[in-house]
């Protein structure tokens, strides 16, 4: 008799005697896939009010996280996130490394190009108060 989802499941006695329900790897890749589908149709469907809401909330929980993070948890993030960046780079090639550092070009004059500008408006703006003070 197979469960009411339709997956074939096998209970097995774990370590401490519990019931354990075992999936293969193509139900388990099969039930994720669908998860993720589910996801993403109920996003399609948000509006921008809840999508803002649910991104903030994200954003909150994120931060309680980090918060409450031992330096231990913290520096084995930064070590998972790091080993991560490597493994991407180490897989990726030579067209998607070119382009990943043209956008970092772009990016940085991007920001050049701002942080110029707001040096030039905050060069002027002791004039502008001068000419203010005179009036």
């Amino acid at each position: 008799m197979l469960p009411v989802d339709g997956r074939q499941l096998e209970n097995v006695k774990g370590e401490k005697g519990e019931n354990v329900i075992v999936e293969t790897e193509e139900e388990r890749s099969r039930r994720l896939s669908t998860m993720a589908q589910r996801g993403q149709d109920r996003r399609a469907e948000e509006t921008e009010e809840q999508r803002n809401r649910r991104l903030s909330d994200m954003a909150q929980r994120g931060k309680e996280r980090r918060a409450e993070e031992t330096e231990e948890q913290r520096n084995r993030r930064f070590a998972v996130m790091g080993q991560g960046s490597q493994r991407r780079r180490a897989e990726e090639t030579d067209e998607q490394r070119n382009s990943r550092l043209a956008v970092m070009g772009q990016r940085s004059q991007q920001r050049r190009a701002e942080e110029t500008e707001d040096k030039e408006i905050a060069d002027c703006q002791p004039c502008y108060n001068m000419q203010e003070n005179a009036v």
